[in-house]
């Protein structure tokens, strides 16, 4: 059952039932919204009005999303470049990655030693312990050091 955005309402109770589930930036939702057949008008009139109340907040939505990947095992690469893509401002985007306060250097070593657990023995093991690490969005000097058994 498809429901019509016609009305301020309607657009308003789809936004907090989106939010209800998770947190979302207003790029994100107005995506949504849109996609649901609401107009930019009655969007941007209602994501303004659950902004000022607090309702929708790009601040907290930054910190929930670092948290949440970082938990993930993701690095702070990947999570700034997948923050970039959902067209959030990349000063906003450095800022929350540096109030995560996340050891990035302790949450690399954790995902290797839970895939890993010993280091490479020959150039192919490295390599393929390298390009995940990479892929995983962390920085080639701190995988670098790690793989090379200087990480104390």
């Amino acid at each position: 059952m498809t429901m019509l955005l016609d009305n301020p309402a309607a657009v308003r109770r789809v936004a907090m039932d989106l939010l209800a589930r998770r947190e979302h930036g207003r790029v994100e939702l107005t995506r949504k919204l849109r996609q649901r057949g609401a107009t930019d008008e009655l969007i941007d009139a209602a994501l303004d009005r659950l902004a000022e109340q607090g309702l929708l907040s790009e601040a907290r939505y930054l910190h929930s999303f670092v948290a949440s990947r970082a938990r993930g095992g993701h690095g702070p690469l990947r999570i700034r470049e997948e923050l970039a893509q959902r067209g959030l401002p990349r000063d906003a985007i450095e800022q929350a990655l540096n109030e995560a306060e996340i050891d990035w250097n302790e949450q690399l070593r954790a995902v290797w030693q839970r895939k890993f657990g010993q280091l490479p023995v020959d150039a192919r093991e490295r390599a393929q312990q390298g390009r995940f690490l990479a892929y995983r969005g962390y920085p080639l000097d701190l995988i670098g050091r790690l793989l090379r058994g200087l990480d104390d």
